[in-house]
Parts: C-alpha cells; structure tokens; sequence
C-alpha cells in the first residue's frame, strides 16, 4: 500500500476533489491518502506547519496543491519535502509557469492547469455563495474537457511506479487547450468544439479577474469585470455540459473507473463492463 500525502495551501478548482479523482468509489487497495490544508490563507507560516504536520504520515509521496506556487508559502513548503527526500507533485494555476526551470531543476513534479482561473476576489462582489458557484461551474469544465483525466492519470502513473520500487514517475505536464481536450477524448467533433471553447473562455476568465483585482482602483468599474468574468465562467460550464451531453446521446460518454488494485479500466457503451 502506497501512502499518499496531500497538502492544499489555499484553494484553486483542481484541489477539492483531487484525492477522490484516485479513489471515486473509496474501494481501493493500494493506497491510502491524507490531506492536510491551510483553509484559505497560503502564507509562509501556515505552510510550513501544514508541511511538518504531513510529514508524520511518512508519505511515499506527496501532492502540493495551490494557487500560483511561486509564492513564499508554497516554495517553503516544498523545500521541505525536497529535504525529506519524498517525491512531490507541484498542482498550481497559471502563474506557475514561471518557476517550471525551477522545479525541474529540484526534482519536482508539476501539473500547470491553464484554464484553473482565479475568481473575482473583491469584496463588493465576492460573497461565499459565489465562491462556492464559481468553483462549482470551474470544477465541471476541468472534469469535463480533460483537465481532471491528466491529473489523476499523472498521479497514478507516480503510485505505480512506487508499487514496482522503480524510480519515482514524475511529470512534466502543461495543461493547455490541446492537451486537455486530447485527454477527453471525445468521439463527436462538435462536442470536442464545445468543450474547446469552455476551455478557452475558462482560461480567459484569469485576465478579467487579474484586472479587477490588481489593476483597476474605481470600485465601480472592478465589481463590473469581476461580475463579467463569472458570467464568463458560467457560460463555459454550460458549454462543457452541452459537450458531454452531446456525448450521451450517441452513448460514447469514456468512462475510467478505478479496478480495486489502482488499475484504470475504460468503457464507452452505458451498458458494458469495464475492461
């Protein structure tokens, strides 16, 4: 059994569900998972105890995720790990990139999801109710155009190679419109196209937010964009549900449940066993 750590500095939309992606149905065998996070606040202090508190599992490995790990929280937090010796993957957003050399450079493991856009944090317009909507419309379009297949296909590939006492299967992934959408795998060409276009609008929604909330002063005006850029994110999660649907109706919905022992199985057909 491969002991598997978690620990979420602070939130992006890949985050909340991303230790039941590897076990949807809590059936398995070969692993055994805990998470430790820090709630909303991802600074430097709050990081490093959460990173000791994890170290008491003794994990094999450990998932990093957060909101742009090149701040100071995240990057103490994973000096630890490095110091410990223990593979770790890097989840982060966008303004991750940045660091990839670097990370490459320290052994780390990243997965860089370009579409996981920051939502609209001003206090005229962000109240819980739309925080926790606009992370539900982010999370259906990351689970449905491919995102959530890279992430949790990545992890498994790192658990696997620890099972076989191999060298530990880091990965290197970039998360764009093409490599998700590729991960998918749609069957219709106009679901595809929907899903394509949840993405790019999702991703899209980062620069809106940004500007109402680095950039622009007039209260007035950054309470319009940040209203603007959830729409935006509301549009796409229709979309990304019109493209699985469109999937349903020929009955070619993929479908990749976890076997007992973490292998993944795949199926088209509604009625049809996984193999």
């Amino acid at each position: 059994m491969v002991k598997i750590g978690f620990l979420k500095l602070g939130n992006i939309a890949s985050a909340p569900l991303i230790e039941f992606l590897l076990d949807e149905r809590a059936e398995r065998e070969d692993i055994d998972v805990r998470i430790i996070g820090t709630g909303a606040k991802l600074g430097s202090e709050q990081s490093i105890e959460a990173a000791k508190k994890l170290l008491d599992f003794s994990p094999e490995a450990i998932i990093i995720t957060s909101p742009n790990a090149s701040l100071p929280g995240p990057t103490k937090a994973r000096e630890i790990f490095l110091e410990a010796k223990i593979p770790t993957i890097v989840v982060s957003d966008l303004p991750a990139k940045k660091i990839v050399k670097e990370l490459e450079e320290k052994g780390f493991g990243y997965i860089i999801v370009e579409a996981d856009s920051m939502l609209g944090a001003r206090r005229e317009f962000l109240d819980p109710i739309e925080m926790a909507i606009f992370n539900a419309d982010l999370i259906k379009v990351l689970a449905i155009t491919g995102a959530f297949n890279l992430i949790y296909e990545a992890i498994d590939c790192l658990i696997d190679s620890l099972k076989k006492k191999e060298e530990p299967r880091l990965p290197k992934i970039i998360i764009d419109r093409d490599t998700a959408i590729n991960a998918a795998k749609f069957s219709n060409p106009y679901a595809a196209s929907k899903a394509v276009a949840a993405w790019e609008i999702a991703k899209k929604v980062s620069d809106i937010t940004v500007e109402a909330c680095f950039k622009i002063k007039e209260w007035e005006k950054y309470t319009f964009l940040c209203s603007s850029a959830h729409e935006m994110i509301r549009e796409a999660s229709r979309l990304a549900d019109e493209a699985r649907e469109i999937e349903k109706y020929s009955d070619s919905v993929i479908r990749k449940p976890h076997a007992n022992d973490g292998k993944i199985l795949e199926k088209r057909k509604l009625i049809e066993k996984p193999k």
